[in-house]
């Protein structure tokens, strides 16, 4: 996998390229098509129009909107490649059916912390043998762990939970940080604070065999601070549902995607 051509560098190809350099990766190896990107890291080539010649990988950056006025320009860069697609939504049937002569089709959800190594990946792939699937996990290494999942439904629930998670996580960040704020802290601190509680809480979360459900419990004494904290969010499930009305919502505006792909 010598040649990858990135069609679509925005703010997740563009996160998936710095992975990928930061990761050891020959800048040589990228060439970038995109029609308003202004730069693009050393070493990598940066084309307005898609080249002709071959390629290895083609990852598919663009917004799925676009996926039908693009894929008929794309598609000869595509013959013989193996095709990533990071668009939501774009169902598998229908990324065969745009590139019919790439030798397989892999839809992959990973998020921003792909550029520092650390994004789960969500992987679904047609057309890939042991060898092949090998070969795309070390493709994908730099940028994170991989999870390969047993049906291609299963991805609109990855992209709910690890492709727009981080958002909801900053979210729950500047809410922490804001309630701080409302109990008298100066501001730019209680910022401070909360990414700090986050990170360590993260960090300690990853490291650990406990549960976080138990890791929650071993923090909390028995009518304690932390125990009536827990007693606002445990009420009638309330975080529970929340989250769970969060993802669904996103897990079923990814099948809407899919529906404007096909079309």
């Amino acid at each position: 996998m010598d040649s990858i051509l990135i069609c679509g560098c925005g703010n997740m190809g563009g996160a998936m390229l710095a992975g990928w350099l930061a990761g050891g990766l020959d800048p040589a190896r990228f060439t970038v098509v995109d029609p308003v990107l202004a730069e693009v890291p050393a070493g990598v080539r940066l084309l307005r129009e898609v080249p002709s010649g071959a390629f290895d990988v083609v990852l598919l950056g663009i917004k799925p909107q676009a996926l039908g006025e693009v894929a008929p320009v794309l598609e000869p860069a595509t013959r013989g490649a193996i095709v990533l697609s990071i668009l939501a939504g774009a169902e598998m049937a229908t990324l065969a059916e745009r590139f019919p002569a790439a030798t397989a089709v892999v839809r992959v959800m990973p998020n921003l912390a792909a550029a520092i190594g650390k994004s789960p990946l969500g992987l679904f792939a047609r057309g890939l043998d042991e060898a092949g699937r090998g070969a795309v996990e070390a493709l994908l290494a730099p940028l994170g762990t991989a999870e390969w999942l047993a049906s291609e439904e299963q991805l609109d629930a990855v992209t709910a939970l690890a492709g727009s998670g981080p958002a909801f996580v900053y979210r729950f960040i500047a809410a922490l940080a804001e309630g701080g704020a409302a109990l008298g802290l100066d501001p730019a601190q209680a910022d401070r604070l909360a990414r700090a509680m986050v990170e360590g809480a993260a960090l300690l979360a990853v490291g650990s065999p406990e549960t976080p459900a138990e890791l929650a419990r071993r923090v909390t004494s028995p009518g304690g601070t932390t125990a009536a904290g827990l007693a606002v969010l445990d009420s009638d499930a309330a975080l529970t549902r929340l989250i769970e009305a969060t993802l669904r919502a996103a897990g079923d505006r990814g099948a809407e995607l899919a529906a404007t792909a096909r079309s």
